[in-house]
C-alpha cells in the first residue's frame, strides 16, 4: 500500500452565494506534518475555506480529497469523524462545564456504547470512558491546564479559553488540524503560548495544521508555507521567505507594488 503523499488536497475551488464571489479557483495541498499558513485581508476568503473543508459550505466547484478520500458533499461530524479537527475565531465552549468536560466532548465520536451502558456505566461504556478520561489528561498536560482542569470554563482567563477550545480539538485525535485565528485577541504571553503549543503540535505529536491568523509575525514565524487569498482569489503560494518578497502579496496588503 503507497504512504499518501498529502493529507490534504483542494483543487480549483469555487464558492459564490447569490452571485457574489467567496473563493474562486484556489489550490493547495497539506502535506504529513506540515504548517500550511493562509492569510490575506479581512474578506479575502480564509474563513470561506475552512468553511468549505470542514462540510459547513458546499461550494459549486472543484474537488477536495481528505486522507484521499473526496469529501465534498460529506456532513460536518462525518468529516469530523474521519479525522479533521478545526477551532474557531470565537470561543465555542461549553461554558458552564469545567475544563475536563469540555475536553471529554471532544472524544464523543469515538464512543461506541449505548444509552443503557452508558445509565448504567458498566462493560464497555466503563471501559471506553476511562480510556478517554485518561488520554483527557494527557492533553491537559500537553496543555499545562493542570491548574484549571476542574473550573468551569466561564471564570477562565480568554487565552486560558482559547488553550481549552485547542485541546477540545485535539481530544478527537485529529488526522488534520484547522486553526482558525488560534491568537485573536490575545495579549503578547498568550500569543507566546499559543505559538509554542502549534508548534509542539506540529513537531512532537506530527499533526498537519493549516492557520489562520492576521498576526503576520506569528504566521511567518510558524508556517513552513503560506497561501495568499485576496478577494477569494489565490495571489500567491510558497514559503514565507518567497510570499514576503512577492510583489502581488504587498499590493494585496498596501494597495501599490
Amino acid at each position: 500500500m503507497t504512504a499518501l503523499t498529502n493529507v490534504l488536497s483542494v483543487r480549483d475551488v469555487g464558492l459564490s452565494f447569490a452571485g457574489v464571489t467567496a473563493i474562486d479557483g484556489v489550490s493547495f495541498d497539506v502535506g504529513p506534518a506540515e504548517l500550511l499558513a493562509v492569510i490575506g485581508p479581512n474578506g479575502a476568503g480564509k474563513t470561506s475555506v475552512f468553511n468549505v473543508l470542514s462540510g459547513v459550505y458546499r461550494p459549486q466547484r472543484g474537488a477536495v480529497r481528505f486522507l484521499g478520500e473526496p469529501i465534498l458533499g460529506l456532513r460536518p461530524h462525518r468529516i469530523a469523524a474521519m479525522g479533521l479537527a478545526r477551532t474557531f475565531q470565537n470561543v465555542e465552549l461549553f461554558h458552564n462545564l469545567t475544563v475536563l468536560d469540555n475536553l471529554m466532548l471532544g472524544r464523543h465520536h469515538h464512543f461506541r456504547y449505548g444509552t443503557l451502558a452508558a445509565a448504567a456505566w458498566l462493560g464497555r461504556a466503563r471501559r471506553e470512558e476511562l480510556a478517554a478520561r485518561a488520554q483527557v489528561e494527557e492533553i491537559i498536560d500537553f496543555l499545562d491546564l493542570a491548574a484549571w482542569r476542574r473550573h468551569p470554563v466561564r471564570l477562565l482567563p480568554y487565552g486560558i479559553q482559547k488553550r481549552v477550545e485547542l485541546g477540545r480539538a485535539l481530544a478527537m485525535e485529529p488526522k488534520l488540524l484547522l486553526l482558525d485565528e488560534p491568537v485573536a485577541g490575545m495579549n503578547l504571553e498568550e500569543t507566546e503560548d499559543m505559538a509554542r503549543f502549534v508548534l509542539d503540535i506540529r513537531d512532537d505529536l506530527g499533526i498537519p495544521l493549516v492557520l489562520v491568523d492576521h498576526d503576520m509575525g506569528l504566521v511567518m514565524d510558524l508556517a513552513d508555507r503560506v497561501l495568499v487569498l485576496d478577494f477569494g482569489r489565490q495571489v500567491a503560494l510558497g514559503t514565507p521567505a518567497e510570499v514576503q518578497r512577492d510583489p502581488k502579496v504587498i499590493e494585496a496588503y498596501l494597495g501599490e507594488s
